[in-house]
């Protein structure tokens, strides 16, 4: 047999996989990946039915069924006071992931450098990689906040693009006015491209806003965002995303996109399109993961573990110091095999593994496997 080259030789299988299966394994309760177990909204779900007996059931538009795309404009715009056209503008993707590679690919080349800021969700790096780029690591501060400055200095005369993330995964932060600007400055400064992770845009705490590149026209009209039907509807596994840019930049993410996955599961789109019509379901999805984000705080509160801000998304930071000195992952492992609670480890998400005593726990789950949880992490980590 011939060597089968690789693109990513020193990439293995992810800590998701790893945690969800040691979970299974031990009969843990899995807050480690992130993925909400409950259901969808049963109308969404309907809608779908009733896409498929309404007979669209073959390939739509290679850019997404146009009713997405206009509802997907209709509330960007009135979101944010963008500028987006439906034809021009967005495409419909088979999730985040494929959207922010495939805006990768459309951006960078061979030896071209794309800065994240870490830690940094997993696909990031091995996009870039797949893309032939140099993906370069500049950790965030102590508190998770971006380092404009390390940002500053890590740019060369070879650094093409920067990813954010906001809100962030694993952190929790969210980015404010404050970042933005600062990253339009650099942008502009350095002629960079931006892909904007926002796949939990409409996951943010405290009525706070959530501050997309699409609301500062300098940065819009660099920048690939990229969101998520299935964060925001819990339909993860529908992998159905989008990706907004500006016509140019749309026009070689397209390029791409048709030799790739060229569409996306047409009763999906529709049934997605006939749901956004009610505004309802993600306006209150802030509130509805406030809610459980409080009582999941509150009851880790009960334990040793010190909490961590959390801004934005599904997930709670904690620093497990108070309990033990093991680097994170081996922490991880003890707590899935001992205490019954599977974590992710943040080291993981970092280039060089950066050990500060953090596991990422996901809230994102009914309320009974959050009560058993929890009541696990009370009794095992007081002893």
């Amino acid at each position: 047999m011939p060597v089968l080259p690789t693109k990513l030789p020193n990439t293995g299988t992810t800590i998701f996989t790893v945690m969800s299966a040691l979970a299974a394994e031990h009969g843990a309760v899995n807050l480690g990946q992130g993925f909400p177990e409950f259901s969808a909204d049963p109308a969404l779900l309907q809608a779908v039915t009733d896409a498929m007996a309404a007979g669209h059931n073959q390939y739509p538009p290679m850019t997404g069924v146009p009713a997405l795309r206009q509802a997907v404009v209709a509330k960007l715009n009135d979101l944010y006071g963008s500028a987006y056209d439906a034809d021009r503008d967005i495409t419909i993707t088979a999730g985040g992931t494929q959207g922010i590679i495939t805006a990768l690919h459309a951006c960078v080349g061979a030896g071209d450098e794309v800065i994240i800021i870490e830690p940094a969700y997993d696909s990031y790096d091995p996009a870039i990689r797949l893309a032939g780029a140099v993906p370069i690591g500049v950790p965030m501060t102590l508190d998770y906040r971006i380092d404009w400055d390390a940002v500053r200095a890590a740019i060369t005369p070879r650094t093409r693009a920067l990813i954010i993330n906001t809100p962030h995964n694993p952190s929790g932060r969210v980015a404010t006015s404050g970042d933005l600007l600062e990253l339009e400055r650099i942008a502009e400064q350095h002629d960079l491209f931006v892909v904007s992770d926002e796949v939990y845009e409409h996951m943010v705490f405290d009525g706070a806003p959530h501050e997309s590149v699409a609301r500062y026209p300098a940065l819009r009209e660099r920048s690939f965002l990229v969101s998520s039907f299935g964060k925001t509807f819990h339909v993860t596994g529908w992998k159905v995303g989008f990706v907004a840019a500006p016509a140019a930049l749309s026009a070689a993410f397209r390029r791409l996109h048709q030799y790739t996955v060229f569409t996306v599961h047409t009763p999906t789109q529709h049934a997605i399109a006939a749901y956004l019509a009610n505004p309802a379901p993600w306006q209150g999805l802030s509130d509805f993961y406030q809610a459980k984000r409080d009582r999941f705080r509150a009851a880790l509160a009960a334990t040793p573990l010190k909490l961590l801000p959390c801004e934005g998304t599904y997930f709670q930071t904690v620093d497990y110091r108070a309990v033990s000195d093991l680097p994170d992952l081996d922490f991880a492992k003890w707590l899935t095999t001992e205490i019954g609670v599977a974590a992710i480890p943040l080291s993981v998400f970092y280039q060089r593994p950066q050990e500060r005593g953090h596991v990422r726990f996901c809230f994102a789950k009914r309320e009974e496997t959050l009560a058993l949880a929890t009541q696990r992490l009370q009794k095992g980590l007081r002893g």
